[in-house]
């Protein structure tokens, strides 16, 4: 199958590491995926603030770096998502639709297409999980709280997989971060708060890491973490699944 990676530009400028444990962890999976060198922005950033009707040049490069892919996987929930629901073209609608329903979080990629039962890696750390509100509630690799139906969760289940991890249980599982893309511009305040109670939570618990497959709410707390200047540090998912 041929899989190309959809690395986001906030992952590609700020979080490299993030994106190179993906690309390693795929290929130590047995799956060789390409990296589009004329990838841009998604668009989700002027989508989310109101006009998407200016990201239709997105839309269009998009799709001419991915349209000839099996699968396009992603370590950002948040971007992955923007493209299952937003992404259309009136020139190429049945290339649009494909690149929608093939366009995969990482997490998502490995529990429900390659399937994975085991992986090589070792993390002897306490590690607090952060769901992320586009990951549980847009893609569904969790399950609502708020919801009387079994639980379940797939990061939880890869990272399970991780020799020598603690994974510490939270009061408030499924609580957002106050992130929100352009909500923490417009609302500052208030993401800051949110985003202040969600770190509180990991480090009453005693977290050494916090994790998520989404590192737009890791580059949040991260910041907030550095205010207090508390030892506890962010990392993707994907750099834990590949952890040696």
């Amino acid at each position: 199958m041929k899989v190309a990676l959809f690395i986001p530009c906030y992952v590609d400028q700020f979080y490299p590491k993030a994106a190179i444990a993906t690309l390693k962890l795929l290929q130590d999976l047995g799956v060789e995926p390409v990296y589009p060198s004329g990838q841009t922005c998604c668009g989700q950033p002027m989508a989310n603030s109101g006009f998407e009707h200016l990201s239709t040049g997105c839309k269009k490069l998009f799709i001419e770096n991915f349209e000839d892919f099996d699968y396009i996987v992603s370590p950002s929930g948040s971007c992955v998502l923007h493209i299952k629901e937003h992404l259309k073209d009136e020139a190429k609608p049945e290339t649009a639709k494909h690149i929608r329903q093939h366009t995969y979080e990482l997490v998502e990629f490995l529990t429900d297409v390659l399937k994975v039962e085991k992986l090589q890696a070792r993390f002897p750390y306490r590690v607090g999980l952060h769901q992320s509100c586009h990951g549980q509630r847009g893609l569904h690799l969790s399950q609502m709280s708020e919801l009387v139906a079994p639980a379940f969760s797939k990061p939880v289940q890869l990272l399970q997989m991780v020799e020598g991890i603690e994974l510490i249980n939270l009061s408030r599982n499924d609580e957002c971060c106050g992130f929100g893309g352009t909500f923490c511009v417009a609302e500052e305040a208030v993401s800051a708060k949110m985003g202040q109670d969600r770190v509180a939570d990991h480090l009453k618990h005693h977290a050494e890491y916090i994790t998520s497959s989404d590192m737009s709410c890791l580059m949040h707390m991260e910041g907030i973490l550095r205010r207090r200047k508390s030892a506890v540090k962010v990392l993707h998912i994907a750099e834990i699944l590949n952890a040696k």
